[in-house]
């Protein structure tokens, strides 16, 4: 909205010689420190209103060790992600331009998202009876499913008279790898449904999942600016080009959003951090995993994304080899065996011994290191 408030007083302030605020990177650090802002100002506010509506965490988990690690954490608020979201929204209406359609549809994503996660939680903590259930596993299933086969219509209608867009794009890789179009839909899909339980999954310890987005969200802001952006004001070579990517016009705009959804984060870790205040729920969880996957689409990241959310990925398969390995040693040898002490990954380690602090931060340095690599991917290639 103040992007576009500007733009009314274009002339006048670029005969002020005043030209920032055209610059993506100029207004995503401004949405940046605005969804801080909101985070740290509201949060304790919203807060306040879970306790007073009940909103609070009950630790029902299938194992007893867990059970009595977590038992701290009862009656903790949830549905924290409401702050995430609240803040994400200011930031991006605020400093983003909003007839942009990579920033439409991200908007979207967040609200069809994070309306699935909310009424997931609600039923898990309000509903008689379905305490640690929420939604059947089907009915959460159909709403993943359709919310995923709508981003991957929206990225490939985008891309599709984009040159060299609608590929698959490798590290280390020069060229795309061409994908017909249901191929292409049929991963964006999966992926879309992949990075929402990934980040999901993940949020299961105070800042875990919060400060693992947050690198990732750092490392997509950066990428969306490479996509689309030039080198130099009054420069014609496209970063994009330079780093043998496909140049994606329009996309740099998603930085202001990427950079409002680190702010937020950021400001939500202040409420988060252990011992938390509050927990994000699957209403921040879900969205902000979709989210990512849709910037990772729109970027032809894909694989890249894999790297850079290289700790979403250990805690994604985690669980398939612990589900798959029991149900197998179960029917082969009449009862089912682990491969972890519990699954997702950062339980195991937990169960182990470290305590979560330590399997916070290690993550988050291992989420750190896997950004590192994947930028420096780009150089190489």
């Amino acid at each position: 909205m103040l992007f576009h408030l500007l733009n009314i007083f274009r002339e006048q302030l670029e005969s002020l010689g005043f030209y920032a605020y055209q610059e993506v990177t100029f207004r995503g650090l401004l949405a940046m420190i605005t969804s801080f802002l909101v985070t740290f100002i509201f949060g304790k506010r919203i807060i306040k209103w879970l306790l007073s509506m009940k909103i609070k965490d009950v630790p029902d988990f299938n194992t007893k060790a867990l059970n009595e690690c977590m038992k701290n954490k009862r009656n903790t608020p949830t549905m924290g992600g409401i702050i995430i979201l609240l803040s994400i929204f200011a930031g991006t209406l605020l400093w983003a331009r909003l007839d942009n359609p990579f920033i439409r549809k991200a908007m979207f994503i967040m609200i069809w998202f994070g309306l699935l996660g909310g009424v997931d939680d609600w039923l898990k903590l309000k509903q008689k009876g379905k305490t640690r259930d929420g939604l059947l596993t089907h009915e959460k299933a159909i709403f993943q499913i359709a919310g995923a086969l709508l981003v991957s219509l929206f990225v490939y209608f985008d891309l599709e008279n984009i040159p060299d867009a609608p590929m698959l794009w490798l590290p280390f890789y020069k060229q795309g790898i061409y994908l017909p179009v249901w191929l292409f839909v049929i991963l964006a899909f999966c992926y879309i449904t992949a990075t929402s339980n990934a980040v999901n999954l993940t949020d299961g310890m105070d800042g875990l999942a919060a400060g693992c987005t947050a690198v990732v969200a750092a490392s997509l802001a950066f990428l969306c600016f490479v996509a689309s952006e030039k080198m130099g004001r009054g420069s014609d070579m496209y970063w994009a080009k330079y780093l043998l990517l496909p140049h994606i016009p329009q996309a740099g705009e998603l930085s202001v959003f990427f950079a409002s959804m680190f702010g937020a984060i950021l400001g939500f870790l202040w409420y988060n951090c252990s011992p938390a205040m509050v927990f994000m729920g699957d209403t921040g969880s879900l969205p902000l995993g979709a989210a990512i996957g849709y910037g990772a689409l729109v970027t032809r990241n894909e694989v890249l994304l894999l790297i850079i959310g290289g700790v979403f990925m250990m805690e994604l398969f985690s669980v398939m080899l612990q589900v798959g390995y029991f149900k197998y040693t179960k029917h082969k040898f009449g009862k089912g065996r682990r491969i972890f002490e519990c699954a997702p990954l950062h339980h195991h380690f937990n169960l182990k011994g470290w305590k979560e602090e330590q399997v916070v931060v290690r993550f988050w340095l291992i989420g750190i290191i896997c950004a590192a690599i994947a930028m420096l991917t780009l150089k190489i290639r």
